[in-house]
């Protein structure tokens, strides 16, 4: 059987490479139309929002980068052109966040922590959170399902911005 085992995968190999390859019209580093296309989007050219437009240029703002068209699991930044209060709240699916800019604050289950830039956490899905934002922060926030926030005791107001 030793000697057998050699011989049947030099044939194999042999069939394999010397097969022709099937016609395609289509390059085989072309993506089809099916497949999920890559993504490139520059800072600049982000699209923002105002999370809570009540608050005018002092809201936070959102920018949506990218939805999942399959699980809805979505991809998107944070910025604070305020200091703010981020009141308690809670998501549907499970939530990270990626600190790139600014030292923020985070608080669950009567634990507060701090984060600098390049720090993360994960925030199972309907764990109530808080958080303090400082002025020009970025964070980078990953969700494994579509992003909701649902306020526990309400939306922020003025009265939370902070200096």
């Amino acid at each position: 059987m030793k000697t057998k085992l050699p011989l049947l995968f030099a044939l194999t190999v042999t069939i394999v490479t010397t097969a022709p390859a099937p016609e395609t019209s289509q390059s085989p580093h072309d993506s089809a139309p099916s497949m999920a296309q890559p993504l490139f989007t520059a800072y600049a050219d982000f699209k923002w929002g105002k999370i809570l437009p009540d608050l005018g240029d002092s809201s936070p703002e959102i920018c949506i980068l990218h939805v999942d068209p399959k699980t809805q699991a979505t991809k998107l930044m944070i910025r604070t052109p305020k200091a703010i209060h981020v009141r308690k709240h809670w998501h549907s699916a499970n939530e990270t966040h990626t600190i790139l800019q600014g030292t923020a604050s985070f608080a669950c289950d009567g634990k507060r922590v701090e984060l600098s830039p390049g720090s993360f956490n994960y925030m199972p899905a309907k764990m109530v959170h808080e958080a303090w934002l400082p002025a020009g922060s970025l964070t980078f926030i990953t969700v494994d399902g579509p992003w909701d926030i649902n306020w526990t005791e309400g939306a922020p107001t003025a009265a939370d911005l902070t200096k």
